[in-house]
This record gives C-alpha cells, sequence and structure tokens, in this order.
C-alpha cells in the first residue's frame, strides 16, 4: 500500500468519528448536573475522546 492510500483508509476516519463522538457526549454530560461525579465523569470521557483522535490523527500523519 502506498503511503497516500494508507492516509486514505477508511479505518482512519471511522476512528476519528468515533472519537469526535466520545468527545460530545463528554461534554454534553459536563452540561447533565453540577453534580462532583459528573464533572469528574464527562472529564475523563473528554480525555478518551482526545487521545482516541490524537491517535488517529498521529496515524494518519505517519
Amino acid at each position: 500500500m502506498s503511503t497516500r492510500e494508507e492516509a486514505n483508509a477508511p479505518r482512519h476516519y471511522l476512528l476519528l468519528t468515533f472519537a469526535i463522538v466520545i468527545g460530545m457526549v463528554g461534554v454534553y454530560l459536563r452540561f447533565a448536573g453540577d453534580a462532583r461525579g459528573w464533572n469528574i465523569a464527562s472529564n475523563i470521557i473528554l480525555v478518551i475522546g482526545i487521545i482516541v483522535a490524537l491517535k488517529a490523527v498521529f496515524t494518519i500523519m505517519k
């Protein structure tokens, strides 16, 4: 597989879509309530989404 074909592989963009959905869930949970538990859970979910997105982006750039 050439570098261009590898960068345009659908699995990378599916992973990015998955990461965006995870990040959006984290953002929406932030507005679900003012309880400390909701804030901690939303921050953890948001960080997981960011890590997955960065993994996808760096894989595409490689």
